[in-house]
């Protein structure tokens, strides 16, 4: 169970939340106006907060940057606001994820579950092995066989993260969200071209993988190569 605060003004979609989130088991507490739902968070430091963007007091983007001025608690948007500008400008203000209405109950509990998830996760270790590849999270450098590789800024990141869940499969809409920070609405072109790029510069290719393993119709699985 974790507490959660929704801060939503339409009542009806208040309440519906509300429910969602009590019938999965979580404490919740809502608010129809910025402030109000700004004293709940800093008096009860909750685990979650679901936050509208369109309030009657204050927008929800300015809620946002007050909210992480005093705490670091994950914080999904819920908003009509579909535009892919208002998306990245509210996710690199420090929004965890971002679900536009209308939306379902089950979309909307699967959203709370991976951002729980994610924060009830142990701390990602600054240094990363997989067979010969060695990924330094903090000087952000990685090495292949003891030789640094030449990776731009995003080719580190994807690298970093396949490694970080190294065995597992990971789909492309999950390397959107978590690398790109488009949880929704990205090309998974982006994926490929990339992917493409780091085979290349670790010496191997779709058709004769050692790192990088396609999983056709699922995703992508970084492995050590087979001795």
């Amino acid at each position: 169970m974790a507490s959660v605060v929704v801060i939503e003004d339409d009542l009806h979609i208040r309440q519906a939340v509300t429910r969602v989130l009590a019938d999965m088991g979580h404490d919740v507490t809502s608010s129809g106006t910025a402030l109000a739902g700004l004293e709940a968070i800093v008096a009860q430091r909750p685990d979650l907060v679901l936050l509208d963007l369109g309030l009657p007091d204050l927008d929800g983007s300015e809620l946002l940057k007050m909210i992480r001025a005093v705490s670091k608690v994950p914080v999904i948007v819920i908003t009509a606001r579909s535009e892919d500008a208002e998306v990245v400008r509210t996710l690199d203000s420090g929004a965890d994820d971002y679900l536009v209405k209308p939306f379902t109950s089950a979309q909307l509990g699967a959203r709370v579950r991976a951002v729980l998830r994610r924060v009830g996760e142990p701390p990602a270790l600054d240094l990363v092995r997989v067979g010969d590849l060695e990924i330094d999270a903090r000087a952000r450098t990685a090495s292949l066989e003891g030789s640094l590789l030449d990776l731009s800024p995003k080719e580190f990141d994807l690298l970093l993260y396949l490694a970080r869940r190294s065995g597992e499969v990971v789909t492309k809409r999950e390397m959107l969200a978590e690398v790109w920070r488009e949880p929704y609405g990205g090309s998974e072109r982006t994926v490929d071209v990339h992917l493409s790029w780091l085979r290349r510069k670790m010496g191997e290719g779709a058709a004769q993988p050692r790192y990088l393993r396609t999983v056709f119709g699922v995703g992508i699985r970084l492995v050590a190569p087979e001795s």
